[in-house]
């Protein structure tokens, strides 16, 4: 799967796996999806309904193991780290850590995800999950085998062969949690629904936003309607889009101008 909404991922796969005669997904069901809906069936065939699901002792354990086996092989390539509790775990971090995601930090390929993403999906046909501007990151599932997570390994091999050919990675200004927190200014919906004029990028510190911006990866808010912007909230957008960072929501997707409050409706003004 990938993040790219301008893409349609699951119907590439599939016809990536028609194309190679293998069947594209084996989900367990119960009597065999003998009472799935006669039109699910139609379009997806019979086949991938063989599995049964009678018991499911033993599938966790499976797949943490298959997990544990990319980790470390991931961990072995040149110029890769896998996050790890180490990395996620600890005060002011997170409390736990699930093994299932592979997050591969690329920093020592000086490339970055989504360099990594692209090239993968280019030349070896694998989509990763999620990218940024130093990691790329994908999910093992209880689809996935040995066959599945070879493809994925042997792809992931042949990328710091290619990396010295890339680009280097442009620098992302990362945000500290706290600058995170922009000021609201004016209630969500009024700043929405109110007047609104759009302005330079360069001009908007300062001003209230009157959209929401989304960098994506990860898919959370830099900033709300109605929340006073920051110049190192405009320097993670603007230097994020250069680097390949995806900005979904925003009405201007090139950043060239975002939408702020009227400064005649701006308390602040």
């Amino acid at each position: 799967m990938t993040a790219d909404h301008h893409r349609a991922p699951v119907l590439e796969a599939l016809v990536g796996y028609h194309r190679q005669g293998q069947l594209a997904f084996s989900p367990p069901g119960h009597n065999q999806a003998r009472g799935a809906d006669p039109s699910v069936r139609e379009v997806l065939g019979d086949a991938v309904f063989v599995g049964d699901m009678l018991a499911s002792g033993g599938l966790d354990d499976r797949l943490r193991e298959l997990a544990a086996e990319v980790r470390a092989a991931v961990e072995e390539i040149d110029g890769m780290h896998v996050d790890d509790r180490d990395d996620l775990c600890g005060q002011g971090l997170a409390d736990d850590f699930d093994p299932l995601p592979c997050v591969i930090d690329l920093t020592g390929l000086g490339i970055s995800g989504f360099q990594a993403a692209d090239w993968l999906r280019e030349h070896r046909q694998v989509d990763m999950h999620l990218n940024d501007h130093r990691r790329i990151g994908g999910r093992i599932t209880h689809a996935d085998d040995r066959d599945t997570t070879a493809q994925l390994l042997a792809a992931l091999k042949d990328l710091p062969q290619a990396a010295p050919d890339l680009p280097r990675a442009p620098r992302v200004e990362v945000l500290e949690p706290a600058e995170l927190r922009p000021a609201q200014a004016v209630p969500p919906r009024d700043a929405f629904f109110g007047p609104t004029e759009d302005v330079p990028v360069s001009a908007a510190a300062g001003r209230v936003t009157a959209e929401m911006i989304t960098p994506y990866p990860p898919g959370v808010p830099a900033i709300l309607p109605g929340e006073r912007l920051t110049e190192p909230v405009v320097r993670h957008l603007t230097t994020g889009l250069k680097a390949g960072m995806n900005l979904p929501d925003a009405s201007d997707p090139e950043l060239k101008t975002i939408r702020v409050v009227a400064a005649d409706a701006d308390p602040g003004e």
